[in-house]
């Protein structure tokens, strides 16, 4: 064998597992910025950070609650009653439209744990019947994949155990993630429903949603019927 094909070869064993290890490297790079980007999305979906409240036991970890939501109450109902306040991690509500099939849990605070079960509802904002702006993300990839889908007029059914609520969207909205002015408290009583823009590749810093207005609301329990002022 010649020099020149001597060093030919050892130029080709040698660089040829390189470029094999630098492709490999490449693609799980692309194949793991979904997963990161998902992840912090999940850790920082709820643009109220400076206003959510955290577990009051925090050393303890988060205790997640799976409640049975009341979904057919036959009894009598109240325009007035008790606001049951949930505990940080417990499902407290139930968000349906029929328009999307939509079917969703809401948990009462913010953690990468809740936004793998439902919705998730920053502790910074009023609970579903009290009076404020009612503030509830979910991720693009799951539980709010068909947000986009709602149109302006079209009903949004919240159930708890303490009452049923209904809403109507009023406005669809789309904002940066840097931009609160959607999840801040507000003067008059609304829903505000969002999540991420859908982007192929990582997270995207554009959020979109829509705010609702109320149009209905039945408590199970009246006020001076049995339940606290």
């Amino acid at each position: 064998m010649t020099d020149n094909s001597k060093l030919k070869s050892i130029i080709l064993h040698t660089v040829t597992p390189l470029i094999i290890a630098s492709l490999v490297c490449g693609i799980l790079m692309i194949v793991m910025i979904k997963p990161y980007d998902k992840a912090k999305v999940y850790l920082n979906i709820a643009f109220m950070d400076d206003l959510k409240t955290n577990p009051e036991n925090i050393s303890s970890g988060l205790i997640i609650r799976d409640n049975k939501i009341v979904e057919d109450f036959s009894g009598k109902t109240y325009d007035n009653g008790e606001i049951i306040r949930p505990k940080y991690g417990e499902m407290y509500a139930v968000i349906k439209s029929d328009r999307l099939s939509l079917d969703v849990p809401v948990y009462w605070g913010c953690d990468i744990q809740l936004y793998e079960r439902g919705a998730c509802q920053s502790t910074g904002s009023v609970v579903i019947g009290d009076k404020g702006n009612s503030v509830i993300s979910a991720h693009e990839d799951t539980f709010f994949s068909e947000l986009s889908s709602l149109k302006v007029g079209d009903t949004v059914t919240i159930r708890t155990n303490y009452g049923e609520f209904t809403y109507k969207v009023k406005e669809l909205i789309s904002f940066n993630k840097n931009n609160n002015k959607y999840v801040v408290p507000s003067e008059d009583t609304r829903l505000t429903l969002y999540t991420c823009k859908k982007n192929v590749l990582g997270s995207s810093d554009g959020r979109i949603g829509v705010i609702c207005e109320p149009t209905g609301r039945k408590f199970y329990v009246g006020t001076g019927e049995g339940a606290s002022k």
